[in-house]
């Protein structure tokens, strides 16, 4: 069997889980849980980490290297279109030009529900201006339609609230936008444990970007790990095919033959 690889902007991944870096206890253990989840792309979120804007801090890149990870910005805690959008512009001058970003434009402090009018108004800007963006938003796939065709080179829906833990709970919405898609479709926020990883995986999403369901586990490196396994079990059930559903019992011996 050939390597399950996926692409983003030309790149190709093994892994298909994308890690955060926020809500550790501290940076050593941010590299002892991105090392043990196998991930290769690490979000950061520029308004809250220090990349490189504080010479007195202590610089993540000193732990999560960018020659061994694609650093992956992100505009968390960003309100208004021109927030991120600066944001990202940040991130492009501290990381030598690296143009690929994580979008989220967020609506209020209480859901941190996108706000999508401003998130289109966001990401029409970026593209035109040369970033690679992928784009978290809602699970509606009219929008998630649009964000492929104005050039997002992914779409990041929702399963719940950022933070939330809750799972997907709407994964019809989810298999819709994932019927339509010409680009990746990575689940993005709500993901809580290996199972919601799992599923995710099983509706045929790329991928699945978490933080929390790790940084806040009782042991964030071995959940990692044990997300990382459901990744991979999630993905090889996809291609697999699972049986169909029935309503009824079905015998799981060939009843031809029996002995009366």
């Amino acid at each position: 069997m050939t390597a399950d690889t996926f692409e983003i902007a030309g790149k190709a991944y093994q892994s298909r889980l994308l890690i955060g870096t926020g809500k550790y206890k501290d940076f050593e253990e941010t590299r002892a849980a991105i090392e043990m989840s196998g991930a290769e792309i690490v979000t950061v979120a520029i308004r809250r980490t220090n990349i490189g804007q504080d010479a007195n801090e202590p610089n993540l890149l000193d732990f999560i290297s960018p020659e061994r990870y694609t650093i992956l910005p992100n505009t968390a805690g960003c309100y208004t279109a021109d927030d991120a959008v600066r944001t990202c512009k940040l991130a492009r001058e501290l990381l030598d030009g690296h143009d690929l970003v994580k979008l989220e434009v967020l609506g209020d402090q209480k859901t941190l529900y996108p706000d999508m009018p401003a998130t289109l108004e966001a990401a029409e800007k970026l593209v035109a201006d040369g970033f690679k963006v992928m784009v978290y938003t809602n699970d509606d796939p009219i929008a998630a339609k649009r964000f492929e065709e104005m050039g997002c080179v992914a779409v990041m829906p929702l399963g719940s609230l950022i933070g939330s833990g809750l799972g997907i709970l709407n994964p019809h919405n989810i298999r819709i936008i994932l019927e339509e898609a010409k680009v990746p479709i990575i689940v993005d926020a709500g993901v809580g444990t290996a199972s919601d990883a799992a599923l995710a995986m099983e509706l045929g999403c790329e991928g699945v970007l978490m933080n929390s369901a790790v940084a806040h586990a009782r042991h964030p490196v071995l959940m990692a790990s044990a997300m990382k396994k459901a990744i991979e079990a999630g993905r090889e059930a996809f291609l697999a095919g699972r049986m169909p559903r029935k309503a009824y019992a079905s015998a799981s011996s060939p009843l031809d033959g029996l002995v009366r």
